[in-house]
């Protein structure tokens, strides 16, 4: 298993606690991602949206991609996954600017590739906003473009969206054969598009049951078109005590719903612009991402058994959040990483 997080870009991720502790920063950013490949984790996911999702709209929020080509600068081995939404930006441009950053990080960028669900975020910052199946077409000629200058020289290509014309792009990216791709998404079209151009799927938190679902979707999918096996990663949200009627007093704190939150109107949005599988419940709305259905929350040795789960089921990644993330991340590291490195060498 690699153990992930989502960088806190927007000051934390409980939207019913006003101040977690953790700033929306460069300094912190860049200290927790530091310390983080040191305890052992293995990548970060810096979100991108120019607007703050968790704490409100008037709250700060950093920007991804600037924020990524410093992190590459300061960090040694962690894996920089940047979301990247196409409507925000041309898949040439893009391309070029993540090409440079995977040299300065040595190869250790790769991309999370989001169809936009912001409609409010988009007028304000003027770029279209389309509706649910139009934005994953819009997505998959990206995609082809970006692919394209970054295996090719003199790159042409003419669609509904984008059109370049003999571009060059050098340098290629240092990954090989490219930067991973990942994407996630429920709905028909993401699915479809998911396994015919990207390198791994990213769910949002559900049970391993569920999940074992999904990642046999998928890759059947993916085995219709004879293509190799994807990766896997799944988000979660972690509460982690001595005991488990510590975790449960944790939880009911964080959960206790409060609409009038700065975050709720544009979670409205969010229900709004996506297509989900399943109904999403006001206590999924306190944690971002359904990371409490994943159900880690409970002592080390019920979260190392959760995770033991998920990994039968087929997960290669875990996206996980916590709060405030630099002090739960040690406790995490101490306790469940570590831990389970040591019994999985012994065995």
């Amino acid at each position: 298993m690699r153990y992930g997080y989502w960088l806190p870009v927007f000051g934390g991720w409980l939207r019913n606690v006003e101040d977690e502790n953790m700033e929306a920063s460069w300094g912190y950013a860049s200290r927790l991602a530091r310390r983080s490949e040191e305890i052992g984790f293995d990548l970060t996911l810096i979100a991108e949206l120019n607007l703050n999702d968790i704490k409100g709209p008037e709250a700060p929020s950093l920007d991804a991609w600037s924020t990524a080509a410093a992190l590459a600068a300061v960090t040694k081995r962690l894996e920089l996954m940047v979301a990247v939404r196409p409507t925000f930006h041309l898949p040439a441009l893009l391309a070029k600017q993540a090409a440079n950053i995977d040299h300065i990080s040595r190869g250790r960028l790769s991309l999370n590739v989001v169809s936009s669900w912001w409609a409010d975020e988009a007028r304000q910052y003027g770029v279209p906003f389309e509706q649910h199946d139009d934005r994953y077409a819009r997505t998959a000629e990206w995609l082809e473009v970006l692919d394209g200058v970054w295996s090719q020289d003199n790159y042409s290509f003419t669609g509904k969206y984008y059109r370049v014309e003999e571009t060059i792009l050098q340098p290629k990216p240092a990954s090989r054969p490219r930067p991973t791709i990942y994407a996630g998404g429920e709905s028909p079209a993401a699915k479809e598009l998911i396994a015919a151009r990207c390198d791994a799927y990213l769910m949002h938190g559900d049970p391993p049951a569920k999940i074992r679902e999904k990642i046999a979707d998928l890759s059947a999918r993916r085995e219709r078109r004879g293509l190799p096996q994807m990766k896997f990663g799944v988000a979660g949200y972690v509460i982690l005590r001595d005991t488990e009627k510590e975790a449960r007093a944790e939880l009911a704190r964080i959960t206790d719903v409060k609409q009038s939150a700065a975050g709720y109107r544009n979670y409205q949005q969010w229900l709004a612009g996506t297509q989900l599988e399943q109904s999403v419940s006001l206590e999924d709305y306190s944690v971002s991402n359904r990371g409490l259905r994943s159900g880690l929350v409970g002592t080390a040795e019920q979260v190392a058994a959760r995770i033991a789960q998920f990994e039968a089921a087929g997960v290669d990644l875990l996206l996980l959040q916590f709060s405030p993330q630099l002090e739960e991340m040690e406790r995490f590291a101490d306790a469940v990483i570590r831990r389970h490195a040591s019994f999985a060498a012994a065995v």
